[in-house]
């Protein structure tokens, strides 16, 4: 049931929600509009051109992420909410990204699951509304549903739509999660939009390794190196290999050289630490962990989303793109009568680079 508010109530519970965010760990909140309709006719052309690659559920539940009060009947508002992540500077990130030894894993994903931890947080918050004003309805989301959290922060006055299509705060740059609360009461929208300041960089575009940013604000997945170290199940296509470099879970290439990032936040928020020092471990390393390893050290992890095939496959593929030593020769010879069809194919691809045989 929609709880009524004046206008006073709605200016104080602002000011209070900003305050009890802020205890959170969550660094800028607004309320969204609801009105999705130019971001829908966008998807529905995204996906038209197949853009989306195997990732059937975002063609599947496409009617829903332009209708929020559909995702989640009687909703008025949506609170939207930013939390940082980033456990180093992006400084160190690029040297990692450039130390070709190093297995380079998405900065969001070195820690916990941030699906789990943004989402409890959010529960609390709407635990403190509800002592505040009684009980209301409400379902939270994080990444976990389909929503165009992007388009809704952006509407919540969180940031604007970059070229890389990310969203970017101009006091935050991008790296940070996002979070909705869709709720049936009525909120009034935040109206202070930020201005797309991405001007005429085009450093985005440049520094995406597969090209996958195909023109200003358009992304073919099919191309991304997170699809297709991610969400891509296969073979990853051979003329692509060779540009994945050392990124064995996600990219973070096109984030790390926006400007707006030099003003991206550090996460203050254990959750977010790397975990089983996977900021410092080498490919070969990797490679070496048994499918138990696997499961222990990627448990509440974001690596989850790849199976132990697809974790060995990534960095096979990595492994062929580094300078030829015995060792790395011998790493992947390990592997290479792996009893998965799709590890054996990578390994062997990558043994080929070097120019060598299993022994």
């Amino acid at each position: 049931m929609a709880h009524a508010m004046n206008d006073d109530l709605a200016a104080t519970l602002s000011r209070e929600l900003e305050c009890w965010a802020t205890e959170l760990g969550f660094s800028a909140i607004g309320v969204a509009r609801l009105t999705l309709d130019a971001d829908s006719a966008e998807l529905d052309r995204w996906l038209a051109r197949g853009w989306h690659g195997e990732m059937a559920y975002m063609q599947r539940h496409a009617s829903l992420r332009a209708a929020p009060a559909a995702l989640v009947p009687g909703t008025l508002s949506i609170i939207s909410v930013r939390m940082p992540y980033l456990p180093e500077a992006v400084e160190s990130a690029q040297a990692r990204l450039d130390d070709g030894r190093s297995a380079y894993v998405a900065r969001y994903a070195l820690g916990r699951d941030y699906h789990k931890s943004v989402r409890r947080r959010l529960r609390n918050l709407a635990a403190r509304l509800h002592a505040r004003i009684g009980p209301f309805g409400y379902r939270v989301f994080s990444d976990s549903a389909p929503v165009l959290e992007r388009a809704l922060a952006r509407n919540a006055g969180l940031g604007w739509i970059g070229k890389h299509t990310n969203l970017i705060a101009r006091d935050e740059g991008s790296l940070f999660f996002l979070g909705e609360i869709f709720t049936d009461l009525a909120l009034p929208p935040s109206t202070a939009e930020q201005d797309d300041l991405c001007g005429t960089c085009t450093r985005c575009i440049t520094a995406c390794p597969t090209g996958a940013i195909v023109e200003p604000y358009r992304l073919d997945a099919r191309r991304c190196i997170s699809y297709l170290t991610i969400e891509y199940r296969g073979s990853i296509p051979e003329q692509l290999r060779p540009l994945i470099g050392n990124r064995v879970f996600g990219c973070d290439d096109c984030q790390l050289v926006c400007p707006w990032n030099r003003y991206a936040r550090l996460t203050a928020l254990a959750d977010f630490k790397p975990r089983h020092g996977l900021d410092q471990a080498t490919l070969i390393e990797l490679l070496a962990w048994g499918e138990s390893t696997f499961e222990q050290r990627t448990l509440g992890s974001a690596l989850r989303r790849v199976s132990h095939a697809q974790w060995l496959r990534n960095i096979a593929v990595a492994l062929g793109n580094v300078p030829t030593t015995p060792a790395v020769i011998a790493a992947l010879a390990a592997r290479s009568e792996h009893p998965n069809a799709l590890v054996r194919e990578h390994v062997a691809w990558a043994l080929g680079r070097h120019r060598a045989t299993p022994a």
